[in-house]
This record gives structure tokens, C-alpha cells and sequence, in this order.
């Protein structure tokens, strides 16, 4: 088992000490170390060692190495980078547009990097090849296309029924967003990481050892993850419209309408930064599956009544 995947099997067994734990590997600072310093970092974490120096590079290694095949992350797509690069596209996202276009260009910025971050996360340990193959590029591709132009409906329908009418916009721009973000991004992850639920994922006995490939556990993996996402964006366009309905009715906002503006754009970036560490540890990492809903074939490795599995992220 993988030196990442030892740590959260020991580490994390709640949720807010996951949460806790997520705040530090999160950290965009992290950002900033060479792939030379990465793997060195990995080479002292699998070291067993606990002093303040092997920490630091734990986090490191956590933050930046795939617990499936051991690669560094590309940059863009590692855990820190999620906030820094999605917060102006969810933010640009959930804006009124006036026309179709720019709603279309920037959901399809928005689906592209949540695309991009859903493959590189996923959990790798039943692939052959580290190359995406061409039948994962057209499924990136439709996912990609596909979720764009649902997520610009909103705006499709209010230029092309030519809307008017205050409280009808307000439901599409405040209220529809909110089920179509979740169900989008529970979509993406749904359909990127297919592969693990008709292929299956490494499971592993309670000594850490490999004893076999689990569609089972695939299907359990992608589930847990793709809800996890839809409560993150599902949340990030909820509470600011709810935030904003409220405060609209205040006198000081009544009279500033300027207002609203400004802090629409910040309570979605507030919010999609606090939700990210509390999505991220709805689950564990290191999953767990009992042994009556695995394949007949694993169930005798089972000794303790599960097994194990990388959820992915």
C-alpha cells in the first residue's frame, strides 16, 4: 500500500479531523515546491519517521503525489491549486449574464479545470496505461460539452423565451443554479471516472496488501466522490443567493444596491473556500467495504469483515 494511502488508513477517522487535516494539505503555498522537492518529500514520509521536518514533508507528499501510481500531480490540478484556480470561474459562473456567450465561456472554463481535476484525482490502480486512452478523451470531451451547455440554460432560457419578468429571472439566476450546479458536478465525476465502476479498483486487506480488483469498490469510490462534489457546488450556489435574498430586504441595502454586487462575488468565494476541506472529508480517503457487498471471489480476503480502497478525490 501506497505510503499516502498508510497515512489516512491510521489518520483521519473523522470528520472534522479530516477536515483539519485537509486545511493543511490545502495550503496554495504548497504549491511552490520543485517535483524534485515532492519526491524527495515522499521518500522521507514513507520513512515512518515523526518529527516536525518528516510532517512537513508528509503534507507535501499528501498534497502532491497520487496515492495510485506514485506520479507527482500536474500542478494545476493538485488539491492547493483547487481554490486559487476555480474561485474566479465560480464566481464568473453564477454571475447574471446579459447574453448567452459569456455565460458559455465561462462555464465552459469552469467544466473543462472540474473535468481536468476529476481525471487526475481518479483512482488509477486498475489502468494498464498512464496515457489517457482515446475512448477517456471523447468521454472528457462530450462530459466537457454536455455540461457547459446545461450549465448556461439558465441564461439560454432567459434570452430565448426573452424573460422579463423580475421574480421568473430571480428563479432562473438564483434559484435553478443551485440543483443544476450539484447535479453537474455530480455528472462529471460520474462520467470521467466511469472506467472504475466497469473496470474495478484495487482493494486491499486490512494488512495493507493488494488481493484483487473490486467493481464493487469502484462504484462505492466514484459514488462517495461525486456526492461529496455535488454538496460542494450544490452549497457554493445556495448560500450565497440565500445570503443575498436576505439582505436585499435590509434597508442599507436598499438604499446601496451598488452592494449586492460586490458581495455576491465574495460570499461564492467564502464559501467555496470553507466547503472545499469539509467536501473533501465527507468520506474517507482510504474507503472501507464490507465484505457482503464484495465479488464472491474477494469476499474470502475479507478476514476482518472488509476490505479497503483509495476513494480518489
Amino acid at each position: 500500500m501506497d505510503p499516502n494511502l498508510l497515512y489516512w488508513k491510521s489518520q483521519g477517522q473523522s470528520v472534522l479531523s479530516r477536515v483539519r487535516i485537509w486545511c493543511e494539505l490545502l495550503d496554495p503555498s504548497l504549491l511552490l515546491c520543485s517535483d524534485a522537492q515532492i519526491q524527495r518529500a515522499r521518500s522521507l514520509a514513507g520513512g515512518g519517521e515523526t518529527s516536525e521536518k518528516d510532517a512537513a514533508a508528509q503534507t507535501l507528499a499528501l498534497s502532491s503525489i497520487h496515492a495510485d501510481s506514485g506520479a507527482v500531480l500536474p500542478l494545476l490540478f493538485r488539491p492547493p491549486a483547487l481554490m486559487p484556480v476555480s474561485a474566479p470561474l465560480v464566481v464568473a459562473s453564477f454571475l447574471p449574464h446579459n447574453s448567452v456567450k459569456p455565460a458559455l465561456f465561462w462555464q465552459l472554463l469552469l467544466q473543462s479545470y472540474n473535468a481536468g481535476f476529476n481525471y487526475s484525482n481518479r483512482n488509477s490502480s486498475s489502468e494498464q496505461s498512464k496515457t489517457a486512452s482515446l475512448k477517456q478523451l471523447l468521454l472528457i470531451a462530450g462530459t466537457v460539452s454536455y455540461a457547459t451547455c446545461a450549465g448556461a440554460l439558465p441564461q439560454i432560457f432567459i434570452n430565448r423565451l426573452g424573460v422579463r419578468s423580475a421574480p421568473i429571472q430571480t428563479f432562473f439566476r438564483s434559484i435553478l443554479p443551485i440543483p443544476l450546479s450539484a447535479a453537474l458536478a455530480f455528472f462529471s465525476v460520474s462520467t470521467i471516472r466511469i472506467e472504475e465502476t466497469e473496470t474495478g479498483i484495487q482493494v486491499f486487506d486490512s494488512h495493507g496488501s493488494p488481493v484483487g480488483i473490486s467493481k464493487a469498490a469502484g462504484e462505492k469510490a466514484v459514488r462517495e466522490t461525486a456526492l461529496s462534489r455535488a454538496a460542494l457546488f450544490g452549497t457554493t450556489a445556495a448560500v450565497p443567493s440565500l445570503l443575498i435574498a436576505l439582505l436585499k430586504r435590509t434597508r442599507l441595502f436598499q438604499r446601496n444596491s451598488l452592494l449586492v454586487a460586490p458581495l455576491r462575488h465574495i460570499s461564492i468565494a467564502l464559501i467555496l473556500g470553507l466547503m472545499i476541506p469539509v467536501s473533501f472529508s465527507l468520506f474517507p480517503q482510504l474507503g472501507t467495504i464490507k465484505k457482503e457487498t464484495l465479488e464472491e471471489e474477494l469476499q474470502a480476503a475479507a478476514a476482518d469483515g472488509h476490505l479497503f480502497y483509495h476513494r480518489g478525490l
